[in-house]
C-alpha cells in the first residue's frame, strides 16, 4: 500500500508543478486593436549595447528657423545624445545615469540618478551651431531616486518650471534657476501611490503616468495639488506599464499621447477633457516596429518633406541585433489613421 500512496503523491506533485507552470505563463494582455502606422526614420543606436539603455527623447525646435529641429535623447547608462532628423548621432556628452530629458529654449534638463538616495536635475546648454551639449551643473531636488522629468514650455530667458518624479511616485514641481550653480525651488508636491515616471505639462496642469495605475491629472493647489485619475489602466485603452507621455496640437486641438507599454501601443486622448480618441502602433515597414516603449515625444510643425506636419518619437525597446534606439513617425500619418 505504501508504494501506491507514494505513486499517488508523486502524481499529485507532478500535477501541481504543471499547473504552476501554466499559471506562470499567462497569456499576454492586449488592449483595443490599434491602427498600424510605420516609421519614416530611426536614430542611430545609443552607445550602450546589450542593455535596456535608450529611454527618453525630447525635441528642440530652432527659434530662428522653425523648420529645423534636433532630437535630444538619453542613454540612461551613459549620457545624452543629439540626433538630427535623419537620425544621425551628431553630439554626445557623458553624464552617467540620466533617465528622462526635456528642453526649454536652449536649456536641456535630465533627471539625474547617479545618487540613488538624493535626487538631482542635471542641467546643460545646447549649442546647436556646433552642435554640442555643454554641462552647467546639477540642482539638488530632495531625497529619493530621480526618475521622471518634464519641463513646462517657456521662451528662452524665461523662468523654467520643472516637474521631477521620484521613483516612489513623489511629484515635485518648482522653478529651476540656471544662473551660477543650478538650483531647484519646490513650489508644490504630491504623492502618487506607486512607481510613476512619464509626465507632461498642459499649461499649469501636469499629467503623470503611474505605471500600474494610469494617467493622473494634477492641478496645483497651494503647496499641494488636486489629483484626479483621468485614464486608468483598463486593459483596453491602457495596458500596464503606462510609460511616456506627450502632447501635440493638431488642427486647433490638443491631444495627449501615452505609451501603453504592456501591448506595444500608444493611446491618444483629446484635451482638456482627456476624452479617448483611439490607439495606434508603430508596425514594421522600411524601419522596424517599436516595442516596450519608455519615453515618447511629439511636436507639431513643418520640418521639411520628411515630416511636413509634425513628428512623433518613440523609444524602441527591441532594436536587435543593434542597441536600442528611437523611431521617427510622421504625425500626419498617425492623424489620418485615427481620423483626426
Amino acid at each position: 500500500m505504501s508504494a501506491i500512496r507514494n505513486a499517488k503523491r508523486l502524481s499529485s506533485l507532478a500535477l501541481a508543478i504543471a499547473l504552476a507552470g501554466c499559471a506562470a505563463s499567462a497569456p499576454t494582455i492586449s488592449g483595443l486593436p490599434p491602427v498600424p502606422v510605420t516609421a519614416s526614420g530611426e536614430t542611430q543606436p545609443v552607445g550602450t549595447n546589450r542593455a535596456d539603455a535608450a529611454d527618453d527623447p525630447a525635441i528642440w525646435v530652432d527659434p530662428a528657423n522653425p523648420n529645423r529641429a534636433l532630437i535630444v535623447a538619453t542613454d540612461k547608462k551613459a549620457g545624452l545624445h543629439v540626433y538630427d532628423l535623419a537620425g544621425k548621432d551628431i553630439a554626445f556628452t557623458q553624464a552617467g545615469l540620466v533617465n528622462n530629458v526635456d528642453v526649454a529654449g536652449d536649456i536641456i534638463v535630465a533627471s539625474d540618478r547617479n545618487d540613488g538616495v538624493n535626487a538631482h536635475l542635471a542641467v546643460f546648454r545646447l549649442d546647436a551651431a556646433k552642435p554640442a551639449i555643454v554641462p552647467l551643473g546639477r540642482a539638488a531636488a530632495g531625497t529619493g531616486e530621480a526618475y521622471g522629468l518634464c519641463l513646462k514650455k517657456s521662451a528662452t530667458g524665461q523662468p523654467i518650471t520643472a516637474a521631477l518624479i521620484v521613483k516612489d511616485g513623489t511629484v515635485r514641481v518648482g522653478t529651476l534657476t540656471i544662473e551660477g550653480t543650478p538650483s531647484f525651488a519646490v513650489e508644490w508636491e504630491h504623492k502618487i501611490a506607486t512607481q510613476s515616471e512619464g509626465c507632461v505639462f498642459d499649461g499649469a496642469t501636469l499629467y503623470v503616468g503611474e505605471e500600474v495605475g494610469g494617467i493622473w491629472e494634477l492641478k496645483p493647489n497651494g503647496s499641494a495639488a488636486t489629483a484626479r485619475l483621468v485614464a486608468p489602466v483598463d486593459n483596453q485603452r491602457l495596458v500596464a506599464d503606462v510609460e511616456g507621455l506627450a502632447t501635440i496640437d493638431h488642427k486647433g486641438q490638443r491631444y495627449l499621447i501615452a505609451s501603453s507599454q504592456g501591448d506595444n501601443s500608444y493611446a491618444v486622448f483629446r484635451l482638456p477633457g482627456v476624452d479617448y480618441v483611439g490607439r495606434f502602433a508603430v508596425a514594421a515597414g522600411a524601419f522596424g516596429a517599436t516595442s516596450e516603449t519608455d519615453g515618447i515625444e511629439a511636436v507639431a510643425g513643418n520640418f521639411g518633406p520628411a515630416y511636413p506636419d509634425g513628428l512623433f518619437l518613440a523609444q524602441d525597446g527591441d532594436n536587435a541585433p543593434l542597441a536600442q534606439n528611437f523611431k521617427l513617425v510622421r504625425w500626419d500619418r498617425i492623424a489620418a489613421a485615427l481620423g483626426l
